[in-house]
């Protein structure tokens, strides 16, 4: 009889390595892909808000004629109707549970009563149905001896069975037809890409320029390189509100400023006025105030971001390749575009991917400014007005596939042409 071979130290290794990995990679399924999936799933369903409450029976008992001595006829009526307007619901049935001492009289054919139990099947409902039912009931001297009880909605219940539309296999296009068909999605899509690129970039330059500044030893850089962390690691909630507090057309002190030294001429409501006509050097431009307005928000809000990693990269560079540069009389504009700017594209491009994929979601900054007014709306506070505004689920979720397939059509053009990209 051959021996079972044991396996290799590598194999060993190997099924240690994936058994470690298993945590991780059941994380990764729960926290990214799982919802990426349901996220594409839901974009393909016809389903609303008010479709994640599934329809059901609804039920009210009313006594008609109560029996108030033995003999009497007590009648009963059940209220009963679709919640739903459009799906049907199948196997409708009712049951309850009645006070001893009532016996049926001319009981409906749907029905049977053993007492005190009464069970009702009523088959299939269409979206809206509603059937009242009445019975009757000749009251015994048991039931009077008891005190007459009345029938009340606790003792009666209802149960059917209805389609699920999350579970369904009924699948449609129509959500990303009525949203890329739509007449907000286009402009949506601009202005989205015009607040990532230019607030993405101007956060970039704005920690550069820190960077540069806090390269130099001085008395107060560990205070000041504190101070400029500020924006980045103070709440949303507060920078949003101070701002907007002195943007304030009729309190703030931007307005209240640029009056007083002659740079307005009248007050200007930057977050809520969608454009600007701008005079100057001989020219007439419409500057898109709002938006605008939430570029620079972003800009200054996330440039610490870039000013950390731009800092650490500015002190891993060599001091004797500008001592070299200064000994052949190279200016500092030329050893920053010679010598710096060089050793720094890596981390450059680095920071423009993910400000890039984080600017392109980033929903609160907006929402919280503007409220998507005045020409501010992005895809992702698109999908919070198709989701939850309009009470579209299906059309929300559609909005964020799409804006899934611009990201990964953008990152795979990113790694295949951006400095470094390419292997």
């Amino acid at each position: 009889m051959r021996r079972a071979r044991r396996p290799t130290l590598a194999a060993r290794e190997a099924r240690l390595a994936f058994w470690m990995l298993a945590p991780t990679l059941l994380i990764v399924f729960a926290i990214v892909l799982f919802p990426v999936a349901a996220n594409v799933w839901i974009s393909v369903k016809p389903v609303k808000l008010a479709d994640l409450r599934a329809p059901r029976p609804l039920l009210r008992v009313r006594v008609l004629q109560p029996a108030t001595a033995a003999g009497d006829t007590l009648v009963l009526r059940y209220q009963m109707r679709n919640s739903s307007q459009a799906t049907r619901i199948q196997d409708v049935a009712l049951f309850d549970v009645l006070p001893a001492g009532l016996e049926p009289l001319d009981l409906d054919p749907r029905c049977a009563f053993q007492a005190p139990r009464l069970a009702c099947a009523f088959g299939d409902w269409q979206g809206g149905h509603r059937l009242n039912l009445d019975l009757r009931f000749r009251a015994t001297a048991a039931y009077i001896a008891a005190g007459a009880p009345q029938p009340t909605d606790a003792g009666a219940s209802m149960r059917a069975r209805a389609p699920n539309v999350l579970t369904n296999l009924r699948f449609t296009l129509a959500n990303f037809r009525k949203v890329l068909a739509g007449t907000e999605f286009l402009p949506a899509l601009w202005v989205t890409l015009a607040y990532t690129v230019f607030g993405t970039i101007g956060s970039i330059l704005l920690g550069l320029f820190a960077a540069q500044l806090l390269n130099a030893d001085f008395a107060g850089k560990g205070l000041l390189r504190g101070l400029f962390l500020f924006p980045y690691v103070a709440p949303v909630i507060a920078v949003t509100f101070t701002w907007a507090f002195l943007l304030d057309p009729l309190s703030g002190a931007a307005n209240a400023l640029g009056q007083r030294f002659g740079i307005l001429g009248h007050a200007v409501a930057f977050l809520s006025q969608r454009s600007f006509e701008l005079q100057a050097f001989g020219l007439h431009v419409a500057l898109p105030l709002a938006l605008s307005t939430v570029i620079a928000f972003e800009a200054w809000r996330y440039f610490p971001f870039a000013f950390l990693f731009i800092l650490a990269r500015f002190q891993a560079i060599p001091r004797d390749m500008y001592e070299a540069a200064q000994v052949d009389g190279a200016s500092p504009l030329q050893q920053f575009w010679f010598i710096t700017l060089p050793q720094l594209v890596g981390i450059l491009s680095t920071l423009f991917l993910l400000r890039f994929i984080w600017t392109f979601n980033k929903f609160d900054d907006i929402f919280l400014l503007t409220g998507g007014a005045a020409g501010t709306k992005t895809l992702t506070v698109q999908v919070y007005d198709q989701a939850f505004a309009l009470a579209d689920l299906g059309a929300g979720a559609a909005v964020a596939v799409t804006l899934f397939v611009i990201l990964a059509a953008f990152m795979v053009l990113y790694f295949r042409y951006a400095p470094g990209g390419e292997a």
